[in-house]
């Protein structure tokens, strides 16, 4: 399945049951498709073992939205809105000793963590933030596709889903429950011909004149002390993320325009280095545990 592993690990591929599942672990990490994991998730927490789920099952609090968005009616929707959603730099306090954290999106990872603190602080107003994203061909999965097929995407880049993609219910929903305040966003993907890592460019309005000093500023104080999130002065780059849990930030003005600029690896910090990241909080570890070098 995974080549590059042979040889350094001695492990096997195995159809284990929920209840075999919670026999052999504390904690599990659910990695089926959207629809999939509802149908398992409650059986092993019924079972005694607590769940990461990096499906978008129960990111969504409100069971109408996810069948709008996803298109299927929620087989478990009594935990929507009572499921942690896992992003540690906004709900650390909310994850340890949690029986299911919901991994987040990579796309939302990467919007949320440089909007947040800029709404938190009432410097951007809530309606109308233009988010333009481009990621690797890595965050459209392993299953094959017509539009990733390599002379499909070489030397190609395409915007898709546009208007209809499913992380932007996400995106608003956590930016309004952290800012108290209802966020409305424009968001459109794009597919660029590159391995790993997303860089979104986002145009939010001031509420009042800000410099790129103090935005600056804003940010690193709401980021004191969160280790993943690098609030930079150069523009940042998928090159400088790329295989590690970091988030890179910074801002920048055209005129009177505000731009924000985040960029992360959406196969670590947009999905499994977060996922160890909530399960380091889950069990009592240090957050940073497994994530940086030694």
């Amino acid at each position: 399945m995974h080549p590059s592993l042979t040889g350094r690990l001695d492990l096997r591929c195995e159809d284990l049951s929920p209840e075999q599942i919670a026999e052999r672990a504390d904690v599990a990490f659910a990695c089926l498709p959207h629809g999939a994991s509802t149908a398992v998730i409650p059986k092993i927490l019924a079972a005694g073992c607590k769940v990461i789920d990096l499906s978008a099952d129960y990111r969504l609090s409100d069971p109408a939205i996810y069948e709008q968005w996803y298109g299927e009616v929620h087989t478990d929707p009594t935990r929507l809105g009572s499921t942690v959603y896992g992003l540690p730099e906004l709900f650390a306090s909310k994850i340890p000793g949690s029986e299911l954290v919901a991994n987040p999106g990579c796309y939302t990872s990467t919007s949320i963590l440089a909007l947040a603190p800029l709404l938190c602080a009432k410097l951007i107003e809530p309606t109308g933030i233009i988010i333009d994203a481009k990621s690797g061909v890595s965050g459209a999965g392993r299953s094959p596709k017509l539009g990733t097929l390599y002379s499909e995407c070489n030397e190609s880049l395409s915007a898709y889903s546009v208007g209809k993609h499913r992380h932007t219910p996400e995106i608003e929903q956590v930016l309004s429950d952290a800012s108290g305040q209802k966020v409305s966003v424009v968001f459109t993907p794009h597919l660029i011909p590159m391995d790993r890592g997303i860089l979104a460019t986002i145009y939010p309005r001031l509420t009042r004149p800000a410099s790129q000093a103090e935005l600056l500023q804003v940010l690193r104080d709401f980021y004191k002390g969160k280790p993943f999130i690098r609030v930079v002065d150069h523009l940042p780059s998928t090159k400088d993320s790329a295989f590690t849990n970091f988030c890179d930030i910074t801002v920048r003005f055209c005129r009177e325009q505000l731009i924000v600029i985040a960029c992360l690896d959406n196969l670590i910090k947009g999905a499994s280095g977060v996922a160890v990241q909530n399960f380091n909080l889950v069990c009592g570890f240090d957050e940073t545990t497994a994530l940086l070098p030694a």
